[in-house]
């Protein structure tokens, strides 16, 4: 399940004329790089989540027979959150896999579930490793006296590393018990109710390339490295053979 249906504000003027997951990279949407990379992996059942601009997506990407696919349509009255959705999609009765409709990356989707299987998690996130640097100098402090703080330490623009998540996961049919139809839902707030729960959540770290096209500077970024790296996002290869993942 691909999640196009947000109205991408931070990208905007762009996307008041095109929803997020149709601006181009090269001379293809976004949204068709993703679907190409999806079907190369051996999914060939692919629902698109839509909202905003839901005509357009449909226009451009049609039922998937032009990408070697089947793609079906579940189109939201309101917005229900990354996963809220997914409680709206009849059939999901095996493992699968759900993410941003905005990602540029050179993930082996295929690899992530075969890795997800194996370990019994109900729900894998896909991570990557990324450093936050500060502009500033941050103050470390011993104690305080009213406005006086006694400095212990200092250090000039800090490097803060984190392992954020990449906007694509795996889930097993069990974690959709805790999603109420209807009802927004983000992924944080699933994660929270599954390990309330005691149910299993994993992450699979990936070092490889990965841009979230969420902000001009990333969409300006992305427009370059395409073009420079595109046989990492659309290596020459024949589609996987076989059962189709869902």
């Amino acid at each position: 399940m691909i999640l196009a249906g947000g109205k991408g504000s931070r990208l905007g003027p762009y996307t008041t004329v095109l929803p997020k997951p149709l601006l181009p990279v090269g001379e293809r949407a976004i949204l068709d790089v993703v679907v190409h990379q999806l079907r190369d992996c051996g999914f060939g059942d692919i629902t698109l989540a839509v909202g905003y601009l839901a005509h357009l997506v449909r226009a451009v990407m049609g039922d998937g027979s032009r990408h070697g696919v089947h793609i079906g349509y579940s189109e939201e009255t309101e917005p229900l959150g990354t996963v809220g959705p997914l409680a709206e999609i009849e059939d999901l009765d095996d493992t699968f896999l759900v993410m941003n409709g905005d990602v540029l990356t050179a993930l082996d989707y295929g690899h992530l579930v075969d890795v997800h299987r194996d370990t019994g998690n109900v729900l894998t996130i896909a991570s990557h490793r990324r450093v936050v640097r500060t502009e500033y100098g941050v103050l470390h402090f011993s104690n305080q006296d009213g406005n006086m703080l006694n400095v212990s330490g200092f250090e000039e623009k800090p490097e803060i590393p984190y392992v954020v998540s990449m906007g694509v996961y795996v889930l097993e049919p069990a974690a959709l018990d805790y999603i109420e139809r209807g009802t927004y839902l983000d992924l944080p707030d699933l994660v929270l109710r599954l390990l309330a729960e005691g149910r299993q959540v994993g992450s699979y770290l990936y070092d490889g390339y990965w841009l979230d096209i969420g902000r001009h500077e990333d969409y300006e970024k992305a427009l370059i490295e395409f073009e420079q790296l595109r046989p990492m996002f659309l290596p020459e290869r024949e589609p996987q053979t076989g059962s189709p993942t869902q």
